[in-house]
């Protein structure tokens, strides 16, 4: 899209973060409770299809790896009890030679793993953000209204990156712990059946310390999270107001606030770590009692004896062995409980990455909608009705049509509707009755972006993109060239202090324009605009920010900004609006006046009104200035 525009509608309802907060952080908790999701697992599986070769080589790798692991102590067996017992130094360098294969085995195995499941991981997370950002990018003005900017960054940055977590370590992981424990429990009973059996007395513990573990890290990782959130917005709001802080000494209230949701914060995160301070001594304390029952019971069979009296031998290499896979036994139980962290919060923030890619907040655009090639300019409005919220209406049976090349002003107080006629023809918003119609053509049959790609907007509030001058005039449009950019400036009057600046239309802009006036942010806004070379101009409120001798100098440009092309101007300043072919007057949304400038005087209505107000603080202005 080439469309000038600087940044979206200043006069759509605000939202802060705390819109609605208490039930989105109730909602998040109903989300955080779920460890697992059948239905959302199978969606997330979805973005593994078209890497599916990779995941069954990366699950393949999983299972020779998880094999190797307990095919040591087995080795190990052998080796004591066919060789190293019986003196037999070949057949001991054979086993030794196995052992060192089957460890270069596994080294080589983990590494391949460990390449193929992060690629798998990065290749999935850089579908799912574009997916992401391509959503974001398609949704109407509302769905931001409606979304403070801290939570959907948070969603393209921090819940894409915790499923990147499930993808490249949390998935195959599992598996790999899995079969880690299939592969002990065959060796073991495989090796000794009843040392096995004593091994497995150990799980039922085990399991209801597991259960008792998750329970509590579920309820503690959800505190964490709500509280992640509410810090997470308290901070944005604060940033983003940093100027309001400060200048009315809030300092100290705001960062008592802070410090209390801080506070319990920590205390939460230390929570959750007595729950780990507890879980993994316990589970090494289940794995000692393992070893001391198999050395006991081992022990003794190895001794000749048995608890029944009866005489069966166990061979020293097998009791060491059994102590190796027990010790193996309990690392992946280990493991699998980090791994359900992982899952529980891919599952919540999978749920809400859905959420906003399930979004229908669109603009509602025809399969065959037509496309605009040239555009003359001709704009009618027909019987507008409009409304932010519901039945709320801002704008009122609003009809009024401008010709090509013509100069339309509309006026009024804030909050009149102004604003939103603009939102309207360009497409940002729906409105609910009524037509809209350029060139004669009903706007909701034309494709959006081919609408726009002909009109561009100044607004007030001037939005400039980290990057260069030249590139903030150009918007990255290839059809505007770098002369074209300058001539553009030039034009405007914004080219002498570009010039001025350290490496001219190469100088880094900053965020949103830091190092620039007020009014040379306009300037460039307005460079922006002649450069897109628009059939329609909207400004908005464009020339409110600049001073007066900037304003001046703009004027010109203006007026030879406009010639040819259908523009429509919203202003304060009722003197820069007075050779407008037409003059609209907005009140509480409707129509309350329109003519020329001339024309509106004499009616001694609410222009009259303005225009004397206006007069007389320009008046007062002067005459303090004498």
């Amino acid at each position: 899209m080439t469309l000038g525009y600087d940044s979206h509608n200043s006069s759509s309802p605000s939202v802060t973060p705390h819109h609605n907060f208490q039930d989105e952080l109730a909602q998040e908790e109903e989300i955080l409770g779920k460890a697992y999701d059948a239905r959302l697992m199978r969606r997330i599986m979805k973005y593994l299809q078209p890497y599916k070769w990779q995941v069954i080589g990366a699950v393949v790798i999983t299972i020779l790896m998880s094999a190797l692991g307990p095919l040591r102590p087995y080795l190990i067996k052998l080796a004591i009890d066919d060789h190293i017992l019986k003196n037999d130094t070949p057949g001991l360098i054979q086993i030794v030679g196995l052992l060192i294969g089957t460890v270069i085995s596994q080294a080589l195995a983990q590494y391949f793993q460990a390449i193929v499941t992060q690629w798998i991981g990065q290749q999935t997370i850089y579908d799912l953000r574009r997916e992401v950002m391509d959503k974001l990018q398609s949704l109407a003005l509302r769905y931001f209204d409606r979304n403070p900017i801290g939570r959907i960054v948070t969603r393209i940055t921090t819940d894409v990156e915790v499923l990147n977590e499930l993808f490249s370590s949390g998935i195959i992981m599992i598996f790999a712990d899995v079969f880690v424990l299939v592969w002990i429990f065959v060796f073991m009973f495989l090796t000794a059946w009843k040392l096995a059996v004593i091994v497995s007395l150990i799980l039922p513990l085990l399991l209801i310390a597991t259960s008792i573990f998750r329970k509590k890290a579920r309820e503690s990782y959800r505190t964490i999270r709500v509280l992640i959130a509410k810090i997470n917005a308290f901070l944005n709001e604060h940033v983003s107001g940093m100027i309001t802080v400060q200048l009315f000494g809030r300092e100290s209230a705001s960062l008592k606030e802070f410090e209390e949701i801080n506070r319990n914060h920590a205390a939460a995160n230390i929570k959750s770590v007595l729950y780990y301070a507890l879980f993994y001594p316990g589970v090494e304390l289940l794995s000692s009692i393992a070893y001391g029952l198999i050395i006991w019971f081992g022990g003794s069979l190895v001794l000749g004896t048995s608890f029944s009296g009866n005489h069966s031998l166990l061979t020293i290499g097998t009791l060491i062995a059994f102590i190796q896979f027990t010790e193996q036994f309990f690392r992946p139980i280990r493991d699998l409980a980090d791994k359900y962290n992982i899952l529980q919060g891919a599952m919540a923030s999978s749920e809400r990455l859905f959420t906003l890619l399930d979004d229908q907040t669109f603009i509602p655009v025809l399969a065959h909608a037509k496309v605009f090639e040239d555009v003359r300019g001709e704009i009618e409005f027909k019987n507008v009705w409009f409304a932010y919220n519901d039945e709320d209406f801002v704008l009122k049976d609003i009809s009024f049509t401008v010709k090509p090349g013509e100069t339309l002003a509309f006026v009024g107080a804030t909050g009149a509707g102004k604003s939103s006629i603009t939102n309207l023809i360009t497409r940002l918003y729906e409105f609910q009755r009524g037509t809209i119609l350029v060139d004669g053509v009903d706007i909701r049959t034309v494709e959006p972006e081919s609408l726009r790609r002909h009109i561009a907007i100044v607004l007030q509030d001037v939005f400039l993109f980290s990057g260069d001058v030249e590139s903030n005039i150009t918007l990255g449009n290839e059809r505007i060239t770098s002369m074209a950019a300058r001539r553009a400036s030039e034009i405007v009057g914004a080219d002498e202090f570009v010039k001025r600046l350290p490496e001219g239309y190469a100088s880094h802009v900053k965020e949103r324009g830091a190092i620039l006036s007020v009014g040379q942010k306009q300037l460039i806004s307005f460079a922006r605009a002649l450069a897109h070379d628009p059939s329609i101009l909207i400004l908005d409120e464009a020339t409110s920010s600049i001073d007066t001798e900037s304003e001046i100098l703009i004027q010109h440009a203006i007026e030879k900004l406009l010639k040819g092309r259908t523009s429509i101007v919203i202003a304060h300043r009722l003197s820069t609006i007075q050779k407008a072919d037409k003059i609209i007057v907005l009140h509480k949304g409707e129509i309350r006046e329109q003519g020329t400038h001339a024309e509106l005087l004499t009616q001694n209505g609410i222009y009259r009104t303005l225009y004397e107000l206006q007069y007389k603080e320009q008046e007062n202005i002067e005459r303090q200035v004498a």
